[in-house]
């Protein structure tokens, strides 16, 4: 099983950033209402470049003046597994502290996809 996480950023507005290890990368979305912990549950989640793995365990500040600059927390954290995917949809089933079932992305348009628990 791959790694998740989700970082509550307190950048210039709050937002959560929902992380998945993919690919040797961390796979990622800015959800700025938090990820959904009902059911279908819709949240707005705009993808962002991808961040290195490393980036998984992060907390703290990022200075004035640098991309994300803000605090950083881990809001949760653990493994997924990948259930389905292709270009238009992703659907993974997380085992995190907090958040734990089948959550799926749909692609919208552009950077734009809808994170929905099932």
């Amino acid at each position: 099983m791959a790694r998740f996480v989700v970082q509550e950023h307190h950048a210039r507005h709050l937002h959560y950033d929902f992380r998945l290890e993919k690919e040797g990368v961390l796979k990622s979305w800015a959800v700025p209402k938090g990820v959904p912990e009902k059911k279908a549950v819709k949240r707005l989640a705009i993808q962002v470049e991808d961040h290195e793995v490393d980036y998984i365990d992060f907390e703290g500040k990022i200075p004035e003046g640098q991309y994300g600059a803000g605090t950083v927390r881990i809001w949760d954290k653990g493994v997924y597994e990948l259930l389905s995917e292709n270009p238009k949809r992703i659907i993974v089933a997380l085992k995190g502290k907090k958040l734990k079932g089948r959550y799926a992305l749909v692609h919208l348009k552009e950077d734009q996809w809808l994170l929905t628990k099932l």
